[in-house]
């Protein structure tokens, strides 16, 4: 109750008279608490202002952003961009000061991919270019191919019959057309008192979801997938192609194969931009002829099956036996760069190990940041990383370096400026981190919330007992427009919300590093059977 008291929300709630008057209440308490023998959580101005200067002064951070996008992006985890963009940052972390920079393997991951060329345009009933992308690990068109589009929703099982014979080279429509609606409200905000408020709240805890897709059942959907791609392989179509999700010329785009070339075959998948899907269908819903030509250049990478995390550090000085590690995940999906998912994360903490060096700042504990492959198909480079240095979660059996971990804290919810942190149930870290905070009010950094954030890597961390931290961030455009987007570009990211973001994760390193103790744990999580979901 205490902590949610010093929050700037607290003077956007009703009866906001009563709730200042509390809050001058106690704070006119707190001195006497403090007397009483709890001292407030040190806090170190001087290194904070040293911070400030140095990462809003002489920021670098748009500088590796672009180099991680505009240069080596996307970042396809097993393709040959992500091992360039690896060995550019592991030059640049040496560059920095930092040591043993290194890229460390964890795979073996299975086959990579890339996108070579993709070219795609309507011959008839007249010429237009067409807004699409291929889908990861699917094959290509083996060059130039011409050929008629068809409508073939095949949605349940008597479908198969109906379009038996017909779709020989053929570009295959394979969904109907969803409604588009007007866009009324702006694609990016920021995260508003309320919504600051309620995440600040205890969570209630929601009963399982269940369903089925095609074909009923659990595991049905994906069944009657495999049957529906082995069909079209077999009738030998030239592609199939589905309408994306998201409007106004973003593509959402994600992976129709597999990494494992023993699955099932697909054939080669194209998701194309709404607006010009619908344009398509109409035309054939109207029985007139459509003529498409493609041109998809795919290319399965085989020849590096150990994928890699980036990894480097910064020695401490009396308690260097003891770790403070910083992440967030390397890789990206393939339709755009990866700029807010996630060279945002990535930029931003290499700018923060990079500005505790130019600062000049000492360090008890050793700081490592590591920089995760394999994120997007299921938090793997991380996952590997912690069952082979701190415990395996499927059993709970701790390595001796378990002991001897403070903190990780993950940056990986895009561009948008920090305004908090996810406790992740660990309540006894609060009082800690609201001292912490303080310099970073004037930033719109206030909130603790108590709850979890899902689907990044400070998971792995949890999974072991070991304190992980995602800290909240305003959502900007991250889930409306960017996120596993072709609209995932440099052009997204918000330079002042970087710097202020590199800023506070350096701030929070440092106090971590120097920090008489350790942070304080939860309890150790029961073994578990290894997660199989992925994204």
């Amino acid at each position: 109750m205490l902590r949610l008291l010093f929050t700037d929300r607290v003077v956007a709630l009703p009866g906001r008279a009563i709730f200042i008057g509390l809050a001058i209440v106690v704070a006119l308490v707190l001195p006497a608490t403090a007397q009483r023998g709890t001292p407030p959580e040190p806090l170190d101005y001087d290194a904070v202002y040293r911070i400030k200067d140095e990462g809003l002064r002489n920021s670098q951070v748009m500088k590796i952003t672009s180099m991680l996008t505009d240069v080596h992006g996307p970042r396809l985890t097993g393709s040959p961009n992500i091992r360039a963009a690896g060995e550019w940052a592991q030059k640049a972390l040496t560059s920095y000061g930092l040591q043993g920079a290194r890229l460390e393997p964890w795979g073996p991951f299975g086959r990579g991919w890339v996108n070579e060329r993709f070219y795609a345009h309507a011959l008839t009933p007249q010429a237009f270019p067409i807004f699409a992308a291929p889908k990861a690990w699917t094959p290509g068109t083996n060059g130039l191919v011409t050929g008629e589009a068809v409508l073939a929703v095949i949605d349940q099982e008597q479908k198969f019959a109906e379009f038996k014979g017909k779709l020989q080279g053929k570009f295959v429509l394979v969904a109907p057309m969803p409604e588009v609606a007007a866009i009324f409200d702006a694609p990016g905000r920021r995260l508003s008192d309320d919504d600051l408020s309620r995440m600040a709240s205890a969570p209630i805890a929601a009963g399982p979801q269940r369903g089925g897709g095609p074909g009923g059942g659990r595991g049905g959907g994906q069944e009657f997938a495999r049957r529906r791609n082995q069909f079209f392989i077999d009738e030998g179509v030239l592609a199939t192609i589905e309408p994306g999700r998201g409007t106004g010329g973003t593509i959402f785009v994600g992976s129709g194969g597999s990494r494992n070339p023993k699955d099932p075959l697909v054939p080669p998948q194209v998701v194309v931009a709404v607006e010009h899907y619908g344009r398509l269908a109409r035309i054939l819903e109207a029985k007139l002829p459509v003529t498409l030509e493609m041109n998809i250049q795919n290319r399965f990478v085989d020849g590096d099956p150990q994928s890699f995390n980036v990894v480097a550090e910064m020695p401490g000085t009396d308690k260097a036996d003891e770790l403070v590690m910083l992440g967030a995940h390397f890789d990206s999906w393939h339709s755009g760069t990866g700029a807010t998912d996630n060279a945002a994360g990535s930029a931003v903490m290499m700018e923060a190990v990079r500005i505790l060096k130019a600062s000049g700042l000492k360090m008890r504990r050793t700081v490592r940041i590591a920089l995760w492959t394999g994120e997007e198909q299921g938090l793997l480079g991380s996952r590997a990383y912690v069952r082979e240095h701190f415990g395996d979660p499927a059993t709970m059996q701790l390595k001796p370096d378990h002991a001897k971990v403070s903190a990780y804290y993950n940056v990986d919810n895009g561009t948008g400026a920090i305004r908090g942190v996810y406790l992740q149930g660990n309540e006894a870290v609060a009082p800690i981190f609201e001292r912490w905070m303080e310099p970073f009010h004037s930033l719109g950094m206030n909130t603790l919330s108590i709850r979890n954030t899902g689907g990044t890597d400070h998971l792995a961390y949890d999974a072991v007992g070991l304190p992980g931290f995602q800290f909240i961030q305003d959502p900007v455009e991250y889930n409306t427009r960017t996120h596993h987007s072709n609209m995932d570009v440099y052009e997204r990211i918000q330079a002042p919300d970087m710097m202020k973001n590199a800023v506070i994760v350096a701030a929070f390193v440092y106090h971590t590093a120097n920090r008489e103790e350790r942070l304080p744990r939860k309890p150790l999580p029961k073994p578990q059977r290894p997660a199989t979901t992925s994204q």
